[in-house]
């Protein structure tokens, strides 16, 4: 957020944007359980820090819905294919709900095996990765999720055509008194939502972010950003996760990947097929539960007390994760103003009460 942008935003409660959501949901006819169901999981991502990621897609979520691109009232089917695996069709239901179902499963059946593995097909974009793999430490599990992005925006290591998408994964363990380690990374160097809230707010956009497919130059305009490429973290490495991933999560399941991806953001009419894959592990079937939390603990403490370079401090997966929950729960959620006014747009169109007037 930029030095003006942060001067005029402002702290809305968090009970204001899960209503406004839960409300837009049930305009858009999904079920009330089910938009209580989005509207948590779609918090979870602002209280987490993915603010590119929870309400920031409400007006993309509601147009789909609106068109029926989005199916409002998914019949979610799961086939347990194995004694540890199982393959959800999401029914081109909202993401959110079908990778939710799809952890809950992996978690029951990781309960009998130790470890379960479930895709998804005919799903659709579910926001924060993490947000997933977290799912399972509730059940004191290792969780892990993974995803075909709804678009490709990134090449492979030396390539000049967007046929990878920014296929993210996230991986969540358990941990006693230390916040729980979780690890949300998009394959790109940063996310394709990134770059959305950047032209958004009309920010410039870092050097090694993006180039242009015909000069290789870098593309530092958030406004050029739907005619650039997207670059790989770590070059050939992040090119070579995010086709793995896309291979796993899409193919492997009968959904969408490479060049038969559908751009949700160019193409909102038509149905994405997404493909996604959990993965619960029961560290219980290693060592005692008690015991492999206080290493992680004993490992967390030493690694954030390591030497660090001047001026600078140790950065673990999920600390900072853990304070913006804390932080956010009780302060609110700080809403830049072009987002704000999006939002209040959309509470127009919908006949539903604005965030400010939800106290």
């Amino acid at each position: 957020m930029n030095v003006q942008a942060a001067a005029t935003a402002t702290h809305i409660p968090v009970a204001a944007v899960s209503g406004l959501i839960v409300d837009a949901m049930r305009k858009c006819g999904v079920p009330e359980a089910d938009a209580g169901k989005i509207a948590e999981l779609m918090l979870e991502a602002d209280l987490s820090g993915a603010d590119a990621h929870g309400v920031f897609r409400l007006p993309q979520y509601v147009h789909r819905l609106k068109i029926k691109s989005t199916n409002a009232r998914p019949d979610i089917k799961v086939n347990r294919t194995a004694p540890a695996t199982a393959l959800v069709d999401g029914d081109n239901g909202m993401g959110h709900l079908v990778v939710a179902r799809a952890m809950d499963t992996a978690i029951a059946l990781a309960r009998e095996a130790g470890v379960a593995w479930v895709g998804m097909h005919r799903s659709n974009h579910a926001g924060a990765a993490g947000v997933y793999a977290a799912l399972a430490l509730k059940a004191d599990m290792v969780g892990i999720y993974a995803a075909v992005a709804n678009a490709n925006h990134m090449p492979l290591d030396g390539g000049a055509e967007p046929l990878l998408g920014t296929n993210p994964i996230a991986i969540a363990i358990p941990a006693g008194k230390e916040p729980p380690l979780v690890l949300d990374i998009a394959t790109s160097i940063v996310s394709y939502g990134t770059i959305k809230n950047h032209r958004l707010l009309n920010k410039p956009l870092a050097a090694d972010w993006m180039v242009d497919p015909k000069t290789g130059g870098a593309v530092i305009d958030a406004q050029a950003s739907a005619a650039a490429l997207l670059l790989p973290m770590a070059g050939y490495k992040g090119a070579g996760l995010a086709l793995m991933i896309g291979l796993l999560a899409g193919t492997l399941n009968g959904a969408l990947f490479g060049r038969d991806c559908v751009d949700f953001n160019a193409e909102p009419g038509k149905v994405t097929n997404t493909g996604q894959f959990v993965v619960a592990l029961d560290p219980a079937r290693f060592q005692k539960l008690d015991h492999f939390k206080a290493e992680v603990d004993r490992h967390i403490r030493e690694l954030r007390a390591s030497k660090t370079l001047p001026g600078r401090s140790v950065r673990l997966p999920g600390e900072e994760r853990a304070r913006r929950q804390t932080d956010r729960r009780k302060n609110g959620l700080v809403l830049p103003p072009e987002l704000t006014k999006q939002l209040d747009a959309l509470a127009a169109e919908l006949a539903i009460t604005p965030l400010a007037q939800r106290g």
